[in-house]
């Protein structure tokens, strides 16, 4: 159950765009839930406009007392600290609403899915192509950040999706995102 919470809101940076600077805080952010383990800190994005196009500046952390104590002991926001402030870890306030905060993925890169049909299957990049046509990528109409992956170094979009608001919180873990399918953050 998230009690608390702490905002890290971007300063304004003429060198940096906020996009760029919120990539940068979240990739850091997964590396430190990574480090933990632990899966009981979830995030939001309070900033989400109305046509939940953009995620904002600022990124909420939600956790037990000693979850965002324990998050926050850890150096990951060494090299942000001139780019950002974080509140302290502060009491969720009373009768909020609830939402999920969840990782959406879909297959929309058809030279991907072109390279794997032809690892897979030992076809040419002329049969692969008749497969699936440029046209056949999927397109979400999701906010995203930008990130790589520390394994491949490939760059990829993380597209979040803030569910329905709910009365009641839903319990459950959290991934090395901070994202879930199931459990809930406090949205105020």
């Amino acid at each position: 159950m998230t009690t608390h919470y702490i905002d890290i809101a971007l300063r304004p940076d003429p060198e940096f765009s906020p996009a760029h600077l919120l990539n940068a805080l979240y990739a850091k952010l997964h590396r430190a839930l990574v480090q933990l383990g632990t899966g009981d800190v979830g995030v939001s994005f309070p900033g989400l406009n109305p046509q939940g196009t953009h995620l904002g500046s600022t990124l909420r952390l939600h956790g037990t007392e000693p979850a965002l104590q324990r998050l926050q002991a850890l150096p990951w926001l060494q090299g942000m600290r001139d780019h950002v402030q974080a509140s302290e870890a502060v009491s969720v306030p009373a009768h909020t609403q609830h939402r999920t905060v969840r990782r959406v993925q879909t297959k929309s890169n058809p030279e991907l899915l072109r390279r794997r049909q032809m690892r897979r299957h030992g076809i040419d990049s002329a049969e692969a192509l008749l497969r699936i046509p440029d046209q056949e990528g999927q397109r979400l109409a999701l906010p995203y950040l930008s990130l790589h992956s520390a394994s491949s170094g490939q760059a990829f979009h993380l597209f979040i999706d803030h569910g329905a608001l709910m009365n009641t919180p839903s319990p459950g873990s959290f991934s090395t995102y901070g994202l879930s399918t199931q459990s809930t953050i406090p949205w105020f």
